[in-house]
């Protein structure tokens, strides 16, 4: 084989060799590339994973805290609520209580006023203050048991005696001898009565 030809064939395979490393090479690259372009996805996967992973803690946090918030102002509420029973009903004792020792002053504002036969200055004065007195009890709920000529009912009225009456419906209330009160629909004290029999 001549020298030429040896030549020719070597150049051949160099350029050959040349094309298979270039191809090599850019299919290296391409994968290099690729490879890269998998790792930037994967990172940026990762990172929105990380990302809704943060959200998704940051929601359950915040519905938590929510949720204690609203459970909290339920709370608040309820002790508010509480509370104002409790006021009301120490009040209501309270004034209950008062009342109760007042009453025996207004049956003997009554019998003075009843005993008292001159209707002059001084009866005037007596009555006046009486009056003011039931006025200001009943501004605060206190009224009357309403009972003369009423059925007996055991719940607003304590039967001292028994009387037989002609006319007069058995169990009917003859005759008051003291008033009874309620206050605040509480009866506080029954009237005591005469009961026709």
């Amino acid at each position: 084989m001549e020298k030429k030809d040896v030549l020719n064939e070597e150049a051949v395979d160099m350029e050959e060799a040349a094309e298979k490393l270039e191809k090599e090479d850019t299919e290296e690259k391409l994968e290099k590339g690729n490879l890269e372009e998998g790792i930037a996805t994967d990172e940026k996967e990762d990172e929105e994973a990380d990302e809704t992973e943060v959200e998704l803690k940051q929601n359950n946090e915040v519905k938590e805290l929510t949720n204690r918030l609203l459970r909290l102002q339920a709370d608040f509420i309820n002790y508010k609520n509480r509370v104002e029973r409790e006021k009301e009903r120490i009040f209501s004792y309270a004034a209950e209580e008062i009342i109760s020792e007042l009453l025996p002053v207004l049956d003997n504002f009554e019998r003075a006023l009843e005993s008292t036969e001159e209707k002059d200055g001084f009866y005037e004065g007596i009555k006046m203050i009486y009056e003011q007195i039931l006025t200001i009890l009943k501004g605060k709920g206190l009224e009357e048991i309403d009972c003369l000529g009423k059925e007996f009912d055991p719940s607003y009225h304590h039967a001292v005696f028994v009387e037989e009456v002609e006319g007069e419906k058995e169990g009917t209330i003859i005759e008051v001898m003291q008033k009874g009160y309620i206050l605040n629909d509480k009866v506080i004290r029954p009237s005591m009565v005469k009961v026709a029999k």
